[in-house]
């Protein structure tokens, strides 16, 4: 059994102690010899994504910049907000406008409201008690959650590496909702594990990094065992339940997960989908 195997057949609460063990060491050296950046939270209260806390979040902010077009005036949702890596340098650019993040790790959300409301007011952080089997144990079915604001309020909304941690079916309700919250001829961006029927067979035995288990439906995982472990959606799949939500695709630039695409020519991991509402 792999380590990432073993990881994630702990439960969400362990995944979480077994991180902030593991670089307690780490980040007692940064904090002590004054390393730690101010808006920079520990590496073991860090429960996702990898790299370089600070740097992965410009080069979000710059994706988002490029891709939609993000204005200092915007009024943006952050989906999946987790613990700020996106919103941080966001503090820069969107200065005028307003930034809203949920997430539903609720250590996430106390550690940006502290450190980034307390300094930005127009920087707005929710815990939302949805079920995650990678992340908590709550009750309530993403499947039935109403995103906690008005029609039409956003101008951009992005989601950086949640899509890849959730079922097809909430993905598709999740989709109906962007397309509520969202301004007509409003931009998300989001990113995916995509795959086509060129590129099915790269993934299912990618070393390191693959999805062997297949669904008729259009989709494949990484972990049966942990549906939210991680997932790739397939491109013509994506297409429907977007047309489904009254969206549209409009671009989709190919990360290098796959190694299709080589890491100098993407510059980024995972696949970009840009959505516009209709």
């Amino acid at each position: 059994m792999s380590i990432r195997s073993l990881y994630y057949a702990l439960s969400p609460e362990l995944r979480l102690l077994v991180r902030k063990i593991y670089y307690w060491p780490h980040d007692l050296y940064r904090k002590l010899f004054g390393k730690k950046g101010i808006m920079e939270p520990g590496k073991g209260d860090i429960y996702i994504g990898s790299g370089d806390f600070i740097e992965q979040g410009k080069k979000q902010a710059q994706q988002l910049k490029e891709h939609i077009d993000l204005r200092s005036d915007d009024v943006v949702l952050d989906i999946g907000s987790g613990i700020g890596r996106t919103a941080v340098p966001l503090t820069e650019i969107i200065t005028t406008g307003q930034y809203e993040g949920f997430d539903v790790v609720k250590k996430g959300v106390d550690w940006c409201q502290k450190n980034i409301t307390t300094k930005y007011p127009n920087f707005s952080f929710k815990f939302v008690p949805l079920h995650n089997d990678l992340y908590n144990t709550f009750d309530t079915k993403v499947s039935e959650f109403r995103f906690p604001y008005p029609n039409h309020h956003f101008d951009k909304v992005f989601l950086f590496s949640v899509f890849t941690h959730m079922k097809t079916h909430e993905i598709q309700h999740y989709l109906k909702e962007i397309q509520r919250v969202m301004k007509p001829e409003g931009k998300c961006l989001a990113t995916f594990f995509l795959y086509d029927e060129n590129t099915e067979k790269a993934i299912a035995n990618n070393e390191g990094f693959s999805f062997p288990h297949q669904f008729s439906e259009g989709y494949r995982l990484m972990n049966k065992k942990v549906e939210s472990a991680n997932i790739a959606v397939s491109i013509p799949l994506l297409q429907k339940m977007t047309e489904n939500a009254g969206l549209e695709i409009e671009n989709i630039q190919h990360g290098y997960w796959s190694g299709l695409v080589s890491k100098e020519t993407a510059g980024h991991f995972q696949d970009i989908a840009i959505i516009k509402n209709k």
